[in-house]
């Protein structure tokens, strides 16, 4: 079962970039610089920033499904990111390196299989979940804090 992951489009935040400290807290937002290696995940270009490089700290709807599953969490994303992460059969290193919670969501919108995995071992996982013909798409959030770490599709 092949399967697609993709990174978030920059279009809905790409207006806070380069705003300042001011106004991104009238959007609930804030600058946050990367200080260390594979700890700030990037949820458009789907890595880890780089030391130095700056992102924003804040809240996605990630589910907005008309259901008891609607859902928001924080989220980073890397400040002036343009590139949207596309890949097929292939677990970003962003992803592989965390723990991951995998909910596979129904035509209704409800969770229909939920799992926990170590990301380097999640590839198994996400195709036996697909191969489920009842989970239409399954979202992956990082297991320790709950941020939503990506989409995953059939390919």
């Amino acid at each position: 079962m092949p399967y697609r992951i993709r990174g978030l489009s920059p279009e809905p935040f790409a207006h806070l970039f380069g705003l300042s400290e001011e106004e991104l807290a009238t959007h609930g937002a804030e600058r946050v610089t990367a200080t260390e290696p594979d700890c700030y995940p990037d949820r458009i270009e789907m890595r880890d920033a780089e030391v130095g490089e700056t992102l924003l700290l804040l809240n996605h709807m990630h589910q907005p499904a008309h259901s008891p599953y609607r859902s928001s969490h924080a989220i980073y994303v890397i400040e002036g990111a343009t590139d949207t992460y596309d890949a097929v059969d292939q677990v970003p290193a962003v992803m592989a390196r965390r723990l991951l919670s995998l909910r596979g969501f129904d035509a209704r919108d409800k969770i229909a299989d939920g799992r926990v995995v170590d990301g380097a071992a999640a590839e198994p996982v996400i195709r036996e979940m697909l191969a489920n013909p009842a989970i239409r798409y399954i979202h992956a959030h990082n297991a320790g804090h709950g941020c939503y770490a990506g989409l995953i599709e059939r390919a």
